[in-house]
Formats: C-alpha cells, sequence, structure tokens
C-alpha cells in the first residue's frame, strides 16, 4: 500500500498558471509521480518550452495556451486535454492575479471585475467544464489554490483577499455537492512564496523583514514546498480528504 499511495501513473492532471512558480513546481511533482501533465498558461511558448524540460526529464507533459479570464479558451483547454489524452483525473485551478496594491476604497470596479473573473470566477467556470470528465474518473480531484490572504487579509491585498475567500467558500460548495460523483474538492493556501507574482512583497526589504520576523518559520518559502501537498491532494493519499482547507504558511496564521 505505501509503495502505491501517491502513485498517480495513467491519471491525466491541467494545471492553470503553470509556467512558472508554484504552478509549475506543482505540475512537475505530480508529473514525477506518474500524472500525464496538461501545462496551461497565457503564452503558449511558455508553455512549451516547460513541457520540453518536462519531456527531457523522462515526464509526460503537453503545453496548452489558455487566458482563463476568457470563456471560450475554458472550454477549448478542456476539449484539447481530452483530445489529447483521452481523460481527465485532475484539476488544479491556480491562475490568479492582482493588479492593485492599496486601499479598497481606491480600487475601481475594472479592477475588481478582473480579480473575480481570474481568481473565482475561472475556477468555478473550468471546474463546471470538467465536471463530467473528473465524474468518469471515478477519482476526481480538484484542488484551488487559494492564499492565506483569504483566511486573514493584509493592508493592501483587500479585493484579492476577497476573491481567494470566495474560492475557499467555492471549494466547500463544490465539495458538499459533487461527493457523490467521486470528486474531491480541495483548497491550498499558501502564505508568501518567492515568485515573480508576489516579487513587490519579497523585493520590498522592509516588508521582508517585517514577514520574516512575524513568521515562526523565520522564512518564506520557495515554490518546490508546495509541490507535496498537491501530489498528496491528487492521489489515493488523500482519499478521505474532501472541502479541506490545507495551510502552508510558515506559521503566518498562528503568527501574534
Amino acid at each position: 500500500m505505501k509503495n502505491t499511495l501517491f502513485n498517480l501513473t495513467g491519471r491525466v492532471a491541467i494545471i492553470t498558471g503553470a509556467s512558472k512558480g508554484i504552478g509549475a513546481s506543482m505540475a512537475r511533482g505530480l508529473a514525477e509521480f506518474g500524472a500525464r501533465v496538461v501545462l496551461s498558461s497565457r503564452k503558449q511558448e511558455a508553455v512549451d518550452e516547460l513541457a520540453a524540460t518536462f519531456r527531457a526529464d523522462g515526464l509526460e507533459a503537453v503545453g496548452i495556451a489558455c487566458h482563463v479570464g476568457d470563456p471560450d479558451q475554458l472550454e477549448s483547454l478542456i476539449k484539447q486535454t481530452i483530445d489529447h489524452y483521452g481523460r481527465l483525473d485532475i484539476l488544479v485551478n491556480n491562475a490568479a492575479t492582482n493588479p492593485v496594491f492599496g486601499p479598497i476604497q481606491d480600487t475601481d470596479s475594472s479592477a475588481f471585475d478582473k480579480i473575480m473573473e481570474v481568481n473565482l470566477k475561472a475556477p468555478f467556470l473550468l471546474s463546471n467544464l470538467a465536471f463530467e470528465h473528473l465524474k468518469a474518473s471515478g477519482n476526481g480531484s480538484i484542488i484551488h489554490i487559494s492564499s492565506v490572504e483569504g483566511k486573514k487579509p493584509s493592508d493592501g491585498l483587500g479585493l484579492y483577499s476577497v476573491s481567494k475567500a470566495a474560492l475557499l467558500s467555492l471549494t466547500q460548495s463544490q465539495a458538499k455537492e459533487w461527493g457523490r460523483a467521486g470528486i474531491r474538492v480541495n483548497a491550498i493556501c499558501p502564505g508568501l512564496i518567492k515568485t515573480k507574482f508576489s516579487a513587490a512583497l519579497w523585493q520590498n526589504e522592509a516588508i521582508l523583514a517585517q514577514v520574516e520576523k512575524h513568521l515562526p518559520s523565520g522564512r518564506m518559502a520557495l515554490p518546490d514546498e508546495l509541490a507535496g501537498l498537491a501530489v498528496f491532494l491528487a492521489s489515493d493519499a488523500s482519499s478521505y480528504c474532501t472541502g479541506s482547507i490545507f495551510t502552508a504558511d510558515g506559521g503566518h496564521l498562528i503568527a501574534g
């Protein structure tokens, strides 16, 4: 049993926002445990390049470009995945955006719409499109990448925090409704991870020093430190986990 618990051989996974950072690390983790991975991001060149590095290491991967804010491209992503691999077992909704940093009252409605479109509506739509295929799998797993901001908002990240909190609610609603279809739905809430997405935070020495002083771990994380959690939630090792929210934040939520 222990030799197959994390085995993903034969399963197919889509990872959005997979060209770099957390998405790329989670995709590699899934592939290293046997999954055939669909690397998706906005630019075809970027996902093709990453897929080539996976294949050079003996891993199974294909790149399919998709702007998650475009419903037609979401539909195409699912169709191309099924056309290529014939099935879908794992969906990782990782793509996200945060175009603003500052007080909520200074944020205009267009920024609100963009944040909600990418961070909440896209996972909702893509999960719905994937539903029948995940049901047919008999062992479907959806992993939403939320944030500690969805549980404990920080100054300047108001609307981003709202979108990630709503994603946690979506996680539990889907888990409750889709469990009888054999689909598990869980969420990961990363803390500060050293990626391009969070560069505005960790490249600011004052903010970084404050964060590191605040965290029990005393440091930010690297993207690869999220891969194991993704493998766990995609595999039979988490067969009794659904509607759960897993935090990887270096102790941020328990810090004073």
